[in-house]
């Protein structure tokens, strides 16, 4: 049984926004944690619920109607979240700025795509590749946040390592997807 969408795609004050919202508010506070004590329980599960609530509003949207809000406001929890508490891991000492250097540049040039070609009409739309590449660069950090697996250093670095191969994966993916786009429209 489907049931017919709540909220029409101009509407701002849906439940998935509002737990977009609450991610992006309570971010500030999970950096700041990671700055004064990279592992702890009050850390884990703050880092934990903020990340897996992506989810939480993901399936909220699906099921009561996606919002143009919704679609900008999402991506950028999920940015501003990897971002954020990869480079305060890499502020605090943990991560190699390397890798997160690569990841932020993925995420500068793709931005500038994405814009682009917005502006001129054509979404490209987030692909499975980029949604794992986010839970990885999450995961990196949740391996830290977790005092159990704070020391096990290769899970967490493995999974630092593989959230940047993916991201240049889905790099590509997403500008072939507009190569191949622009192309179509080219010959309409």
């Amino acid at each position: 049984m489907s049931e017919q969408a709540t909220y029409g795609p101009s509407a701002l004050l849906t439940p998935a926004n509002v737990i977009t919202v609450v991610r992006l508010v309570l971010a500030p506070v999970a950096f700041w944690m990671i700055l004064q004590d990279r592992s702890s329980w009050p850390l884990f599960v703050l880092w934990f619920s903020i990340t897996a609530s992506d989810s939480l509003d993901g399936y909220l949207a699906r099921r009561q109607g996606t919002t143009r809000s919704g679609a900008f406001l999402d991506p950028l929890a999920d940015k501003v979240l990897a971002l954020g508490g990869l480079w305060a891991m890499v502020l605090e000492g943990r991560f190699w700025w390397v890798p997160v250097a690569l990841i932020t540049l993925r995420e500068v040039v793709i931005s500038a795509f994405r814009s682009y070609w917005g502006r001129r009409g054509l979404a490209v739309q987030a692909s499975n590749v980029a949604k794992f590449k986010t839970f990885l660069q999450f995961g990196a950090v949740t391996l830290v946040t977790l005092p159990l697996t704070t020391d096990i250093t290769w899970a967490a670095d493995g999974f630092l390592w593989a959230g940047a191969a993916v991201a240049w994966i889905s790099a590509a993916q997403y500008l072939a997807a507009g190569s191949r786009a622009t192309s179509t429209m080219a010959r309409d």
